[in-house]
């Protein structure tokens, strides 16, 4: 037989035939391949484009991120432009600013008010850990005490350019995302956060019990209070 002359393949009945056109025509694979390759890619880069931030500030943060949504910087390449009033439209909640005790069971109601999927950016140092407010009694000492954060700008304030670097990190992290571990596909329901309760100081509910344990155990009470005042003296001996 000449170079290059197909070979001809000799089929005992008609069903094998059959088999061996499907195995050649029909491109077969599992569902977790059909995901990763087709499905994810395209959910990811609708969302990763679309991402409708929530119009709200806390601060001095809040005038970069107004900057940023100037024509200069030219947001609506990212499909990010359109900041909308309500939280119940919005994907993105960019906290922008001071939290202050006061603020927070605000901002803790609105982040549950946004529907999934739904990010958190930390713009600035007083959204990421208090900034140069943090040993202030009325200041909360990072947001992410309470909600997740997603991103986090530093600067105080950050630039436009800083922010712009933010919004480019959560659409890699988005990219990254599949529907078959996102936690807004999974079954049941996904719990709110509930509001801190401002007392003397802010209270977690979700840390009620931990708390009456302590209000009962003078002698666990005491060593906690120790061991706080003893990491706040090494924290001023490294300072």
């Amino acid at each position: 037989m000449a170079e290059g002359t197909p070979q001809i393949q000799i089929v005992q009945n008609e069903d094998e035939w059959l088999e061996d056109q499907v195995r050649r025509s029909v491109f077969v694979t599992t569902w977790d391949k059909v995901v990763d390759k087709l499905i994810d890619p395209l959910y990811n880069w609708g969302r990763r484009n679309s991402v409708w931030p929530i119009g709200f500030g806390l601060a001095c943060c809040a005038i970069e991120m107004i900057c940023t949504s100037a024509s200069r910087f030219d947001i609506s390449r990212f499909g990010m432009e359109l900041f909308r009033a309500s939280p119940r439209q919005a994907d993105l909640m960019i906290v922008s600013g001071t939290v202050t005790k006061k603020m927070l069971p605000a901002v803790v109601r609105l982040y549950n008010q946004m529907a999934e999927p739904k990010y958190v950016l930390a713009m600035g140092a007083c959204a990421s850990a208090g900034g140069p407010f943090k040993e202030g009694y009325n200041v909360v000492s990072g947001l992410d005490k309470f909600i997740p954060i997603d991103v986090y700008v530093p600067g105080c304030p950050p630039t436009p350019q800083a922010l712009l670097n933010g919004l480019m990190t959560l659409q890699k992290k988005i990219d990254k995302q599949t529907i078959r571990e996102a936690p807004w596909y999974k079954k049941g329901e996904s719990e709110a956060i509930p509001d801190p309760v401002l007392g003397p100081d802010l209270i977690d509910t979700r840390r009620a019990e931990e708390i009456t344990m302590l209000a009962h155990d003078p002698e666990k009470l005491a060593a906690r209070a120790v061991k706080i005042q003893t990491k706040a003296e090494t924290k001023h001996e490294k300072k």
